[in-house]
Formats: C-alpha cells, sequence, structure tokens
C-alpha cells in the first residue's frame, strides 16, 4: 500500500495553476475484501491557488487523485472545504482507464493563506468491489499572495457623497446619514429625507424642490458629481487582470478576502460574515457582472487596518443589503441599492438609479 504523497508545482506567476497532486494507493485483491486505507492526515502547504495569464486567462485549480487500480466511478466523491467551514463547490471527473480522480472547482482560485480539507469518501470502491477502510483526508494549506498594488478608484466630485442617486431615494425614517446626499437629474422632490435625518454633511438637489430648509440647490455640482460617479463605475468594471475569478462560484460568506481585484460573471451573495483583510493603503475592487446579495444580519468586516475607502464594489445588477446587515466600502451600482431594515453601511451608496432606504445608518468612510 501507497501512503498519500503530495506534489506541489511550483508558482508560473505569483500565484500559481494545481493545488496538489497526491496519491491514494488501494491496495487489497480482487477478493472484494475491504482496502487498507492510507494516513488520513497528510497535508500539503504553501499551494498555489491560480495562474493569471498575460492574455487575462485565469488558469482553474484542481485536486487530483490518482489511483493504484481501476476504481469504480459511481462510488468516487470528493470534498474540498475550508477551515471555516464554507464547502467549495466542485465537480469530479474520472480519466478514460477509471484510475484517476480530479477534483475541479467552480471557482478558478480559492482563498490564499488559508487551510483546506480534501476528503475521498469512504464510499469509494474498486472496479472489482474492494471498499476502503477509512476516509481518505488531505489538509492543504495555501499560500500567503503580496497585494497586487491596485489603484484606488478615483471619485473625484462624488467623493464627498454618502448617497448618490440620478433617479431619487425612498426613505422609512428614521434614517440617519452623514455625509452629502444628492440626487439628479431628478428632481429634488425624489428626495425622500428629512434635514434632521442628515446629521453631518449637505442634501443638494437640482431645483428648490428638496428637502426643507436645509437643501441647497446647485444642478452644476450635481452634475459633476454624477459624471464622477458614472466614470468611477467605469474605472473598476474596467480594471484588467484579475486576481481571482468566479471566486466561491458567486458566493463568498465565510470567507476572507485579500486585497486584489475579483471578477465574477454572475451574481455575488453574502450568507455568511466576510473579512477583508490588509494594510491600511491596500486596494479591493470587485467587479460583478449581475446583482449583489448581502443577507440578513451579517456583516462585511475590516482587519488589519484595511480602509472602507479603499474597498469598491462594482455592480452591474440590483444590490440589497439585507435586514440588520452592516457593510463596508464603496458600493458603485449600475441600477438600485436596496437597504433593508436597520441595516448600516460604512461607505458611499452611489446608484446610478435610485436607493431605497429602511430607517438605515450610512457614514461616509474616513478620508
Amino acid at each position: 500500500m501507497n501512503s498519500i504523497q503530495r506534489l506541489v508545482k511550483p508558482p508560473m506567476r505569483m500565484s500559481a495553476v494545481v493545488l496538489a497532486s497526491f496519491l491514494a494507493g488501494c491496495g487489497g485483491g480482487g477478493d472484494g475484501g475491504p482496502m487498507a486505507s492510507a494516513d488520513s492526515r497528510e497535508r500539503a502547504t504553501a499551494v498555489s491557488t491560480s495562474t493569471n495569464s498575460a492574455d487575462n486567462v485565469v488558469t482553474g485549480t484542481s485536486v487530483t487523485v490518482p489511483f493504484g487500480q481501476a476504481m469504480d466511478p459511481a462510488t468516487i466523491d470528493i470534498t474540498l472545504q475550508e477551515s471555516g467551514g464554507h464547502k467549495v463547490p466542485g465537480v469530479v471527473s474520472m480519466n478514460a482507464e477509471n484510475t484517476q480522480a480530479t477534483f475541479t472547482p467552480y471557482a478558478s482560485a480559492l482563498t490564499p493563506d488559508t487551510t483546506y480539507t480534501a476528503t475521498l469518501s469512504i464510499r469509494a470502491k474498486t472496479a472489482e468491489g474492494s471498499v476502503m477502510a477509512a476516509p481518505i483526508v488531505v489538509v492543504l494549506r495555501t499560500k500567503p499572495i503580496a497585494s497586487t498594488g491596485q489603484a484606488p478608484v478615483r471619485l473625484g466630485a462624488a467623493g464627498t457623497f454618502a448617497l448618490l442617486t440620478k433617479s431619487g431615494i425612498t426613505n422609512v425614517p428614521n434614517s440617519v446619514i452623514n455625509g452629502d446626499v444628492g440626487a439628479s437629474p431628478i428632481t429634488g422632490a425624489a428626495i425622500g429625507l428629512t434635514c434632521a435625518e442628515v446629521k453631518t454633511g449637505k442634501i443638494y438637489s437640482v431645483d428648490a424642490a428638496g428637502p426643507l430648509p436645509c437643501r441647497v440647490s446647485n444642478a452644476t455640482l450635481l452634475t459633476s458629481a454624477v459624471g464622477a460617479m458614472e466614470l468611477a463605475y467605469t474605472d473598476a468594471a474596467g480594471r484588467k487582470n484579475p486576481n481571482f475569478t468566479e471566486l466561491g462560484a458567486g458566493e463568498i460568506g465565510g470567507l476572507t478576502l485579500v486585497p486584489g481585484l475579483y471578477k465574477w460573471g454572475t451574481g455575488v451573495s453574502v450568507s455568511k460574515d466576510v473579512t477583508l483583510s490588509g494594510g491600511s493603503n491596500d486596494v479591493w475592487i470587485f467587479q460583478i457582472a449581475g446583482s449583489m446579495t448581502q443577507a440578513n444580519a451579517t456583516r462585511v468586516t475590516l482587519a488589519g487596518g484595511a480602509q472602507a475607502k479603499n474597498v469598491f464594489w462594482q455592480a452591474a445588477g440590483v444590490v440589497a443589503i439585507g435586514t440588520t446587515a452592516h457593510f463596508e466600502g464603496i458600493m458603485l451600482a449600475k441600477t438600485n441599492i436596496a437597504v433593508k431594515t436597520g441595516a448600516s453601511a460604512n461607505g458611499r451608496l452611489l446608484a446610478q438609479t435610485a436607493v431605497t432606504l429602511q430607517k438605515n445608518a450610512v457614514t461616509q468612510p474616513a478620508p
């Protein structure tokens, strides 16, 4: 019987393709008796996450299990789970001879500096029907990566606004806003906040119909701010060579995310708390082709000195921040931002349609 072996390929760039290859030798003959199992706690460290080529193609990671003999493919089940409990979705495939299984995550990158557990289920059988005595478990540790050095997205004239929209703000009182508020080109009558709810900052409207007595009519400023908001959205959406593509198949709840450029061709869900860990000058940019949904009572948390002013979420679809959830960063939304009852945000909500509030607290980030 061969013990589990690991092969970690050297990085092709900052982060490399292929997580690990471990050999699970299956002893036992054709008498149908149980196969001996290998050491169940073998470890592979400094495992690479992904490779991003010069032409902006991120190569998928995989975990490969070569067997010592032909297996029954219907019985092969490999799971990959992060130490925090997040199960990595993926697919298991066999080679033509059924002597090798490969688990390919749907995401093309795993979280750096994170422990994963790969498990080959006890239900695995050889082609002759021999079964395993125990599951095979391999612990993998992905290597850290350095900051990618992304430049912050420039907000220009939009950079003082906690709330900025093109088609208005609806509000279930009372909300608490710290930072400027504005809407353009829609009339100021579409700003559904009272002066008392804006604790710091000003309410700007394009005409005299804004909230009284505090509204400031300044169509020129608002035109400039909305134009800057649109340019910022285009900047964030246009950043090239992402470090992570389709991470978690769009489910990032429970993960700790390092600085970098993240890209999804679908929507993104935050079903559990998510942590952004990095230094005070590090930048996160999240490119989301679909909607962004944060579940009720979840939190986006900053760690290690990370600052909300350096976190940019670019979403082409509807954004929903759930009841009593907490959000961090600059939200650049192509459409609507819906903030549910009691939710809070440390950042800016910049929407190219509307923002809806329900007893929320929104505070612009520290400069």
